[in-house]
């Protein structure tokens, strides 16, 4: 297993974690992605946000920007669901993995 996998769940609860506070889109949550230490290309990122849009997570609407369209996702019910069920599996996670310290 790459690195990169490894960390897949933990983007997609950066995805959600920022639809669930405002519209998100590509090049956006690309950038915000990496000041959190993320380094991911479109071929990446939008497989992945595709695929939480089908998954009923979050929900896109198309929107003209500077003459071109870019698609603004915003979190759904089922995906502010799942944000909180994640939530409280990473307050466990990481008491786990820093109870030593």
């Amino acid at each position: 297993m790459r690195e990169n996998e490894l960390y897949g769940g933990l983007v997609r609860l950066h995805i959600l974690y920022h639809a669930s506070k405002e519209p998100i889109f590509g090049l956006g949550i690309i950038k915000e992605l990496r000041r959190h230490g993320y380094s991911l290309s479109a071929g990446t990122l939008y497989p992945m946000l595709h695929s939480m849009e089908e998954a009923g997570y979050l929900r896109s609407t198309p929107r003209i920007v500077d003459g071109k369209t870019r698609r603004n996702y915003v979190m759904t019910a089922k995906g502010r669901n799942a944000l909180a069920s994640a939530k409280e599996k990473v307050r466990e996670l990481f008491g786990e993995l820093f109870e030593d310290s």
